[in-house]
């Protein structure tokens, strides 16, 4: 019983990181207008907030994926011997692949922070 009342706990989490996503995807709308107004008037002050949009949007990015690499890791914590290797395999892939994704919203960060001239383009996955 604990372990659905677990996974209700986490669908319910998830539902809640599913709305942030839906701010996310209109803050990155919003930024893409701002890019365009830098392109096509050189407006440094839309640059500007182009930037700090995506300095914004990569941070809350972050902090999902460091949940999701978190939850992973203390998923594979809790594997005990009785568990198949299949499940085994599909928890330390989740994990690889939960971290990867954190690494590459480390990456995107940090592109958005250093690219002064926003000449690179970058976009969440």
């Amino acid at each position: 019983m604990s372990d659905k009342l677990d996974k209700l706990e986490d669908i319910k989490i998830e539902n809640f990181i599913w709305a942030i996503y839906i701010g996310i995807i209109i803050l990155s709308w919003y930024a893409n207008s701002k890019e365009k107004k830098f392109i096509i008037y050189n407006d440094e002050k839309a640059k500007k907030e182009y930037q700090n949009l995506l300095i914004f949007i990569f941070s809350i990015l972050l902090i999902i994926y460091f949940y999701f690499a978190k939850d992973s890791y203390d998923d594979l914590k809790k594997v005990n011997i009785y568990d198949s290797n299949k499940k085994k395999k599909l928890l330390y892939a989740s994990f690889i692949g939960s971290l990867l994704i954190l690494i590459s919203g480390i990456i995107f960060l940090t592109i958005a922070i250093l690219d002064d001239e926003i000449n690179i383009e970058i976009a969440f996955n």
